[in-house]
């Protein structure tokens, strides 16, 4: 299996609302944590957002999956990666020999945040406060469900987790030093492959996708093996 690196970061982790934890349910499981997230009101982007899009896929799952935020289609369905980046992620995990339907996935961020331009809904980027109001969310999903592989999917994903210095350019694909038990890595989100202008761009993106994801089933097919 690879080796995790070290990679240097300081303890500057996106400021969290304090008053996340409050609308925690007394009993923590999956469902009960998808309830009580559509009530947070620990951020302003409740007030924007159609809802809250809480993670979803197998107890189990040995792979989480972990972007920034939904997007205009997730929103609207009140379910995560549904939209293009989803389908193109579906196309990714399967050229690299994994299944969507074993992997839970997730987002940083609970609720899309947008700007209209027309008739259009367009995404834009979290807030380091907006990021640290939802983190408890995603702490409680990865600690209930204990994979042994969380992959970030983009930026500000990777920096909700492993802190604001986090650099993509320079770990991305690797396995890297964090507090989570599970092996962590971090990629491209696939939104940014969908926005690359020429199709040739969006191939090799594409690709470059795949072979980050086919470390990761390398790694669990190893620990499957143990």
């Amino acid at each position: 299996m690879a080796h995790a690196t070290r990679v240097s970061r300081r303890h500057d982790l996106p400021e969290r609302a304090a008053t996340a934890a409050q609308y925690f349910p007394a009993r923590r499981t999956l469902p009960a944590l998808r309830r009580a997230a559509a009530l947070c009101r620990a951020c302003p982007l409740w007030e924007r957002g159609t809802q809250t899009v809480f993670g979803e896929g197998p107890p189990d799952a040995p792979l989480v999956l972990v972007g920034e935020q939904p997007g205009d289609a997730e929103d609207r369905a009140g379910r995560p990666f549904v939209g293009p980046a989803g389908r193109l992620l579906d196309r990714a995990l399967a050229e690299a020999g994994l299944s969507r339907d074993e992997a839970y996935v997730t987002n940083a961020v609970k609720h899309f945040k947008w700007v209209a331009k027309g008739k259009r809904r367009l995404h834009t980027k979290p807030s380091a406060r907006e990021v640290g109001a939802c983190l408890p969310w995603l702490e409680q999903e990865l600690e209930l469900l204990r994979p042994r592989v969380v992959v970030l999917m983009g930026p500000a994903a990777a920096q909700a987790l492993l802190g604001r210095a986090f650099r993509l350019t320079r770990h991305r694909g690797e396995f890297v030093d964090s507090r989570l038990e599970a092996l962590v890595t971090a990629t491209v989100h696939p939104a940014a492959i969908l926005r690359a202008p020429t199709e040739a761009e969006r191939r090799r993106g594409l690709d470059r996708l795949v072979a980050d994801l086919q470390v990761v089933a390398t790694a669990l097919q190893e620990d499957g093996r143990r």
